[in-house]
């Protein structure tokens, strides 16, 4: 073994409960498809652009679930929504007479960010369940009284965050409590591309309706519908919401009309001094997603599936480096190891189709989501703060009235 890092024995020995204790999912998988006795929840979808028919591949193979309605303003959305898996569905143009349908128990909602909070609001008030596309709301306000309206309604609310379901994370979350990165102080997340982010606009559509993450009516950008993911996972981690933020931002390469930013840069500071940089560009996609997690032991390099545990030389050999006396000797790290969570992903599905089907279970068992109104809340106006701080140049902190 290696003494530059940790071994996949001594990963395995030192968790006693990596295999067996963490709960993470059920040892029986019939959750997974849900028993035949299960009441067959009938869903609506409002939105069946690209995340929402991607939505509707992941339902069609979760049993005694149903999906009676789709909404969409977008005739072309509607008809590729009913050739996926929708044939029989009723079709609505009108959201609210979705939500007015009696026959439907649960509505998935994956419109455009302005639409988020009124339309989640509405469905809470006709008493449906909620699986809500992130961020959960526009602003700062509307994200502070979504946490009112759920708690009012009693319903299911879940928010589309859907690496809280994700088996790698989980394992993640289970190497740093039990402390084998050591002392953890510092996040570095990305979410780049290489791309101007535009859809093509059909003949007499509106550029604005159809490229709606571009303007600032409609999207907060790349913090709210990339940079979400990376915070909510750093949230999770750390067990709270940032204190601060800082950072900035621009429109320095897809000089297009757009008014959101193209490329933006952040630090938030957590509680004990924990800092996460976040980082969103489109004019480069080396590395495209990534979470790096660096404790003083050790660290965990994650990908877009995949992530590897790498220890630190705890010896601190102090020597001259590059003329610099008192320097700790550069170590190598060589490749790491490979974290294994195959035991939490048994099906091999994308991490959605986990969110999902823990919807529709909390639906009918009554326990909580993982991803629920609070921890969406806190993402979203953590995104928020740092659209802010990046437009106005100042700090932005986080104020007691965001956690009530």
């Amino acid at each position: 073994m290696k003494d530059n890092h940790i071994s996949r024995r001594k990963f395995i020995e030192n968790s006693s409960i990596a295999l067996s204790g963490i709960a993470v999912l059920p040892a029986n998988l019939s959750l997974f498809g849900l028993s035949n006795a299960a009441k067959r929840l009938r869903v609506g979808v409002i939105g069946v652009g690209s995340r929402g028919r991607g939505l509707l591949s992941l339902l069609k193979d979760i049993k005694d679930v149903e999906v009676a309605a789709i909404c969409d303003l977008r005739e072309d959305n509607i008809l590729a929504a009913k050739k996926m898996i929708a044939p029989s569905a009723k079709v609505y143009k009108d959201y609210k007479e979705l939500v007015n349908d009696k026959k439907v128990d649960a509505v998935i909602i994956a419109t455009p960010l302005y639409l988020h909070y009124p339309m989640a609001v509405d469905a809470l008030q006709n008493k449906k369940h909620v699986y809500l596309e992130k961020a959960i709301s526009y602003d700062i306000p509307q994200a502070i009284d979504l946490v009112k309206q759920v708690e009012r309604s009693g319903m299911v609310f879940q928010v589309g965050h859907q690496y809280r379901y994700y088996g790698l994370y989980k394992r993640i979350k289970e190497i740093i409590d039990k402390g084998w990165l050591g002392k953890v102080m510092h996040y570095e997340c990305q979410y780049h591309r290489n791309s101007n982010w535009r859809f093509p606009v059909p003949a007499g559509m509106d550029e604005r309706f159809v490229n709606w993450r571009m303007y600032k009516a409609s999207s907060g950008g790349l913090m709210t519908e990339l940079c979400g993911h990376p915070i909510d996972v750093v949230n999770w981690m750390v067990g709270a919401a940032p204190l601060r933020v800082t950072g900035i931002g621009g429109i320095d390469y897809w000089k297009d009309g757009r008014e959101n930013y193209d490329n933006v840069r952040v630090v938030y500071e957590y509680p004990n001094g924990v800092k996460s940089s976040v980082s969103s560009i489109l004019s480069n996609a080396y590395k495209g997603y990534g979470i790096r997690i660096l404790g003083d032991k050790g660290s965990i390099i994650v990908t877009q599936d995949q992530a590897r545990l790498f220890s630190e030389n705890v010896k601190r050999e102090i020597g001259t480096v590059d003329g610099v006396t008192g320097a700790t000797k550069a170590v190598h790290y060589g490749d790491g190891e490979v974290v294994d969570f195959s035991d939490l992903d048994p099906l091999k599905k994308d991490p959605t189709y986990y969110a999902l089907v823990d919807f529709f279970e909390c639906i009918r068992t009554g326990k909580k989501p993982a991803a629920d109104v609070y921890t969406g809340r806190d993402v979203a106006i953590a995104s928020h703060m740092a659209n802010i701080a990046m437009e106005t140049h100042q700090e932005q902190v986080w104020k007691p009235e965001y956690s009530v």
